[in-house]
């Protein structure tokens, strides 16, 4: 029988990475939930080996039920009936297999029903389902709103609506309008509040919201009058079940075509407030997009392998001139180069996922107790590197995302082009990762930060002083020089001291960066298995290929140059 978690070693090896033992002790507290839940872990082994027990559920589910469905889904899509959405008749069938297995809110506290899943496992799961169908992946990653429920809103919010994401209850978060789509400081969705029914109404237009008609929305709208910038914007949960909600269209997508996109207009909807007034944007909406973008990283490597499998299925049946295409130097570059990239892609991921964990589980430890100075520092620490990881897996993951999915339909031929293969469909969908949750121009924007101040240069730095076999020190001399022409390549930028040409070069040097990043990441992967030696090998290869163009580009180019490009 398929399963997408058991057919791909890959992901063991991330879950069994050396810091999770350090993880899972912090997010299970010394494991006392043992003690009041039977379903809780008595210790680390106990909580790997539950977390692989629930990876192999869902990797069953990922293969046999939404990867047989994704075509039928493509097909069919959302329609809205009455003012309500109703899923495709496979989507249906997913989120019902999934609620039934108890795969909502994994990763909410166990008095609210979830398994109190680190980030890894779940991010994991993301992965698995995204290959399978990557349109449900966004239905089922919403979850992520109960996660910004669970960390900001009331005891009283929390008790009454996280237990309902657990028994399948759906979710959403309205933040885009028709003028306000990256830039979420200039929402416009007014909330006003009533004090004889004690709620906040809100009113206005919301676009592009993805699940729009779920069961609980959170909703970004400007509770303070006379603003118009991010500090008048506060946070709301509102309940579907409690009407003013009026779903205007569906969005005719591209790809991901089970997603449905919907356009909604509020009108005197009732809403509860979530946490303090004015910190909607500023605080919780940053958070919830955080994990959002580590979402859609996830997707992009689902979507990534499931258009490599296609690829490798395809070359070795295709024959051309007597031979598998598979045979074909031209073919086998591309095939070697896109599991060297996706194996890359996983590295960043779930490095980038474990800096989240950290400083996640440590703040939940906040709350029940008083941190100790080393704790508080950690946490410190690791939320400023998941800052600057999280806009560079989401920039690069999602590009790589494309680029597959492009280089297996390029495979397929004239075949990927028709909806006989599942590629079209794949390739459809590739296309949405490097727009929504961010485009790629704007992670750069917030990536370009932690070149600025080092951070980047600072991660390198760990990874150079950690050991690994002798077999592997000629890349990290390789590595070692690309860090010099990096920095170097930075320094010439910033001599500049203008503003434009620092943004003109952003990208180069955040992706210059994140191919140094990378390149370790898969050094010290092969340190731990030697099997990802030949995947360091080559990408390192690429990587100072492309570093070195980059930087000659920098190096070659003046401010006057930019008029050049100017439209």
């Amino acid at each position: 029988m398929d399963n997408f978690y058991l057919d791909n070693k890959n992901l063991k090896f991330h879950l069994t990475h050396p810091d999770m033992k350090e993880i899972v002790h912090i997010k299970e507290n010394g494991y006392e939930d043992a003690e009041q839940f039977d379903y809780a872990p008595m210790d680390f082994e106990d909580a790997i080996d539950s977390y692989d027990k629930i990876l192999e559920v869902i990797g069953k589910l990922s293969a046999e039920t939404l990867a047989k469905n994704a075509e039928d889904v493509d097909n069919e899509g959302a329609h809205i009936v009455d003012n309500r959405v109703k899923y495709a008749k496979g989507t249906q069938e997913n989120h019902e297999a999934f609620t039934k297995a108890g795969l909502y809110g994994v990763t909410l506290p166990r008095k609210y029903g979830g398994l109190n899943f680190s980030i890894i496992p779940y991010v994991i799961a993301a992965e698995l389902i995204a290959r399978g169908d990557a349109g449900f992946a966004n239905i089922w990653g919403l979850q992520d709103c109960a996660e910004t429920i669970n960390e900001f809103a009331s005891e009283e919010l929390k008790m009454e609506y996280l237990p309902r994401i657990n028994q399948g209850q759906t979710a959403a978060m309205d933040l885009t309008e028709p003028d306000a789509g990256s830039d979420l400081q200039n929402v416009q969705l007014k909330a006003t509040y009533d004090p004889q029914k004690e709620v906040w109404l809100l009113n206005g237009v919301k676009r592009f919201i993805t699940n729009g008609d779920a069961d609980i929305s959170l909703v970004l709208a400007r509770s303070e009058e006379n603003t118009s910038d991010a500090r008048g914007l506060s946070l709301f949960l509102f309940d579907r079940s409690h009407g003013g909600l009026q779903v205007r269209r569906l969005e005719n997508k591209l790809g991901i075509k089970g997603s449905p996109t919907c356009e909604l207009v509020f009108k005197d909807a009732p809403a509860q407030l979530i946490g303090s007034q004015k910190m909607g944007l500023i605080k919780y909406v940053m958070t919830l997009m955080n994990s959002a973008r580590l979402g859609v990283g996830a997707q992009s490597v689902g979507i990534a392998e499931a258009a490599y499998r296609e690829a490798v299925k395809y070359a070795k049946e295709r024959e051309q001139f007597g031979k598998a295409i598979n045979n074909y130097p031209a073919i086998f570059e591309m095939i070697t180069t896109m599991k060297v990239k996706i194996d890359a892609m996983r590295s960043l991921l779930y490095e980038t996922a474990r800096s989240v964990d950290m400083y996640k589980s440590i703040g939940a430890l906040s709350e029940k107790r008083s941190l100790e100075k080393e704790e508080k520092q950690q946490m410190k620490t690791f939320n400023r590197r998941a800052d600057v990881l999280t806009p560079l897996q989401k920039l690069i993951n999602s590009e790589y995302c494309n680029q597959i999915a492009y280089d297996s339909l390029q495979i397929h031929g004239g075949s990927g082009y028709m909806k006989d293969f599942p590629i079209e469909r794949i390739y459809r969908d590739a296309r949405i990762t490097n727009i929504y949750e961010g485009t790629s121009q704007l992670q750069v924007v917030a990536a370009i930060r932690g070149v600025g101040n080092k951070a980047y240069l600072n991660i390198i730095r760990e990874y150079e002083a950690k050991k690994v076999t002798p077999d592997l020190e000629y890349l990290r001399k390789t590595l070692s020089k690309m860090t010099d022409q990096y920095e170097k390549a930075v320094k010439r930028v910033q001599e500049e001291n203008d503003s434009e040409f620092t943004d003109f070069h952003a990208r180069r040097l955040v992706e210059a960066a994140g191919n140094i990043i990378m390149g370790h990441l898969l050094v010290l992967d092969a340190a731990r298995d030697p099997e990802y030696k030949r995947s360091a090998d080559i990408f390192i290869k690429m990587a100072r290929a492309e570093n070195i163009s980059k930087v000659s580009f920098i190096n070659n180019f003046t401010q006057r140059d930019i008029s050049e490009f100017k439209v």
